[in-house]
């Protein structure tokens, strides 16, 4: 049991910590752009920074489930890379189809991969809608 939660805890950590330095990549390279992101055109500006931070988070997503998918492959849970994957996304997407099921002696780890999904879902949204609130702020105030 101990070693589950340490497992867990640890690729929670590393998950959280590359999600963490990938939105502090993604703000500065918003931030450099910011003189052209205020000027007019806007609507054009605004859906290329929502396109640009859905793929970010898309990327920064896939790490979290390739970072789950490749511990539970070495751990020797899964007899395929196809199946671990499978199981990781769906357990960090939290959807639990339960078609796939983990060895009961490392079955706290589904639970941990999720709150690691759900954790990951609500800081992306939370930094998506921040990024774009500033940038339509600063677009209406009309400054860099």
């Amino acid at each position: 049991m101990f070693v589950q939660l340490a497992l867990g805890t640890l690729l929670l950590v590393i998950s959280v910590l590359v999600a963490g330095i990938s939105f502090w990549i993604m703000e500065a390279a918003l931030f450099r752009m910011r003189p052209w992101l205020v000027r007019s055109p806007h609507a054009p500006k605004l859906m290329f920074v929502l396109c640009a931070a859905a793929t970010w988070i898309l990327l920064q997503m896939t790490f979290g489930v390739w970072l789950w998918a490749i511990a539970m492959i070495t751990l020797n849970i899964f007899a395929t890379m196809e199946e671990s994957i499978y199981f990781a996304l769906v357990a960090f997407t939290t959807l639990g189809f339960g078609d796939v099921l983990l060895p009961q002696e490392w079955r706290l780890l589904s639970g941990m991969a999720a709150i690691n999904g759900l954790l990951n879902i609500g800081l992306v949204t939370a930094v998506l809608i921040e990024s774009m609130r500033q940038i339509r702020v600063l677009q209406r105030e009309g400054r860099s």
